[in-house]
C-alpha cells in the first residue's frame, strides 16, 4: 500500500482516505466511508464558487454501535489525517445553562485551544532552525561577551590567506576568533558540561480570573496584566545551568520571539471555523429518559443538554478568550452505544441536525485476529517493542494470534461485549508472567508465544466463570 499520509491532505480522495484508515481500523467499512466522504466535501466546500459556499453545511454523522468497535479512533485518525482541528468530548459531562458544571459551549473553546496550540507549534517548527542560531549566539556572549563594535570577516580577513599576527590584531578580531573557536566547540559539544548564568523568562501565559456563572462564563478570562498593568508584571529570573540545559530554554524563548501570535490567532480561528471537528462521544447518555411524555427523571438537564447543543450544531457564534467562533462549518461526529436508548429518543430537533447515521458493526473472531496483526499500532507490535527494549525479542505464532482472537470474541458472547478493548485483557493475562521475570530471570533472548502457552495462561481464567467475568 502506498504511503498515503504523506500526500497533500488537498489531494485525498474518499478512497485514499479509506485506505489510510485501514492501516489503523479493522472493518468498519460504512463508517470509514462516511467520515472520508464528509472529510472530501470540506475540500470540495473550499474549492467551490463564493457565491455559495457559505451556505454549504457539513453533514453531521452519528455513530452507532457498542463501546470498543472503533467509534473513537476513526474520528481520531481522522482530524490526524486532515490536520485539523479536533477535540473529544462526552455528552454526559455538560449541564443544562444554569447548573453548576460546564455547557456545551466550552467544546468550541477546548476545540479553540487546540487550534492555536495546533498552528503555533506549526510556526515553531518553521523557524526552529533560526531560533537554534540565536540561541547559539546567546550561549556565545555569555562565554566570551562581545566587544562594542563587532567586526565581519571581510574586515579582519578572516577567510581569506593573510596570516594573522595576534599582537598586531585588534580586540575586536581578537574576539571574533575567540568566539569561532568556541562556536565550534560548541557545536562539537565539548562545552556542554560548562555552566553558564542565564535569565529565564517566566511563562508567558498570563494569569487568568476564572468567573463562574450562567450564560457560559466559567472558563472566560480577564487577563490580570492588563488589568493591573505593570503591578503584575513578572520578572526575569537568573539561573545557573549547563549549557545542555540552558539550550532549550533559550531556543524557546528565542522561538517565542520569532512567532507572529496575532497572526496564529487568526489562523487557528480560520481552520476551527473551516475544519474542525468535534467529537461528542456516549451522546445516548442523554438521550434516555427523553420519549413518551418528555420527562427526564432525575436527571432533569438531560434534555437540556439537548436543547443547549442545538444552536452550537446547527451554526451559531462562540465567545472564546481568542475571539468571536462561527460553529456553521465545525463537523460534529456523534457516537454512542445506544444499549437503553435509541436514536429517536433524542429530542427530534437534534436528530435534524445528524442526518448521516452509521451503524458500528461488531468485531468478529476474524476482526481480532487481524486487530492483533495488521494496524501499525497493534498491541501485540506495541509489546513487541516494549521487551524488546530490555533486550528480549518476542515473537508470536500465527496460532497464538488465532487462539487470543477466539477467547476474546468467547468472553465477549458470554460475558459483556467491550468490543477491542477484550484484547487488552487478555494480552495482559497472557503476558503478565512474562513481563515479571523480565529483566531479572530473563534479559536477552528470543521467547516465543504458541497456542500451548497461552492456554496455560489462560486455561484457569476460562474454566472459571466467575474469574473471566471480573478479570477478563
Amino acid at each position: 500500500m502506498p504511503d498515503i499520509q504523506l500526500k497533500p491532505v488537498d489531494n485525498l480522495t474518499p478512497r485514499q482516505i479509506v485506505e489510510a484508515l485501514d492501516t489503523y481500523i479493522i472493518g468498519q467499512k460504512e463508517a470509514k466511508k462516511s467520515v472520508a466522504i464528509a472529510l472530501r466535501n470540506r475540500w470540495r466546500r473550499m474549492n467551490s464558487d463564493e457565491s455559495i459556499r457559505d451556505e454549504i453545511v457539513p453533514n453531521n454523522i452519528i455513530l452507532i454501535g457498542p463501546t470498543g468497535v472503533g467509534k473513537t479512533e476513526i474520528a481520531r485518525r481522522l482530524a490526524r489525517l486532515a490536520k485539523a482541528p479536533f477535540v473529544k468530548v462526552e455528552a454526559s459531562k455538560y449541564t443544562e445553562v444554569g447548573y453548576v458544571g460546564r455547557d456545551v459551549e466550552s467544546m468550541i473553546r477546548d476545540l479553540t485551544d487546540v487550534a492555536v496550540s495546533m498552528v503555533k507549534s506549526e510556526m515553531q517548527q518553521r523557524v526552529k532552525t533560526r531560533a537554534a542560531e540565536q540561541a547559539e549566539e546567546r550561549i556565545l556572549d555569555l562565554l566570551i561577551p562581545p566587544v562594542k563594535k563587532p567586526m565581519t570577516p571581510r574586515q579582519h580577513g578572516a577567510g581569506t590567506s593573510e596570516a594573522f599576527d595576534p599582537q598586531t590584531a585588534s580586540d575586536e578580531e581578537l574576539n571574533f576568533r575567540t568566539r569561532e573557536k568556541f562556536r565550534e566547540k560548541l557545536r562539537n559539544g565539548e562545552l556542554e558540561d560548562r555552566k553558564v548564568e542565564i535569565h529565564v523568562q517566566p511563562s508567558t501565559q498570563n494569569p487568568i480570573m476564572q468567573i463562574f456563572g450562567q450564560g457560559g462564563m466559567e472558563e472566560m478570562g480577564f487577563n490580570l496584566q492588563d488589568m493591573l498593568g505593570s503591578l503584575s508584571r513578572p520578572r526575569q529570573k537568573k539561573r545557573q545551568m549547563r549549557i545542555s540545559d540552558a539550550r532549550p530554554v533559550l531556543v524557546a524563548e528565542e522561538t517565542e520571539k520569532l512567532i507572529d501570535h496575532d497572526a496564529a490567532i487568526q489562523e487557528a480561528l480560520f481552520r476551527v471555523q473551516n475544519s474542525g471537528i468535534v467529537f461528542i462521544d456516549e451522546i445516548d447518555k442523554v438521550a434516555s429518559g427523553t420519549s413518551g411524555d418528555g420527562r427526564g427523571g432525575p436527571d432533569v438537564s438531560r434534555q437540556g443538554v439537548q436543547r443547549d447543543m442545538l444552536p452550537i450544531v446547527e451554526g451559531s457564534t462562540v465567545s472564546t478568550k481568542y475571539g468571536i467562533v462561527k460553529t456553521d462549518h465545525v463537523l460534529f461526529i456523534a457516537s454512542g452505544a445506544f444499549h437503553t436508548a435509541k436514536p429517536s429518543d433524542l429530542i427530534p430537533e437534534l436528530q435534524g441536525r445528524f442526518p448521516i447515521r452509521v451503524e458500528m458493526d461488531s468485531l468478529t473472531e476474524e476482526d481480532f485476529y487481524n486487530i492483533l496483526t495488521r494496524p501499525k499500532n497493534a498491541l501485540t507490535k506495541q509489546y513487541t517493542a516494549m521487551l524488546k527494549s530490555e533486550g528480549v525479542e518476542l515473537k508470536f505464532t500465527d496460532d497464538a494470534l488465532r487462539e487470543i482472537a477466539r477467547v476474546a470474541a468467547e468472553v465477549n458472547s458470554s460475558v459483556e461485549n467491550i468490543g477491542a478493548r477484550r484484547l487488552h485483557t487478555i494480552l495482559s493475562s497472557v503476558l503478565e508472567e512474562l513481563q515479571y521475570v523480565i529483566p531479572d530471570d530473563l534479559s536477552s533472548g528470543t521467547v516465543t508465544i504458541d497456542k500451548d502457552y497461552v492456554d496455560r495462561q489462560l486455561e484457569e481464567l476460562i474454566r472459571n466463570k466467575d474469574l473471566s467475568r471480573y478479570i477478563l
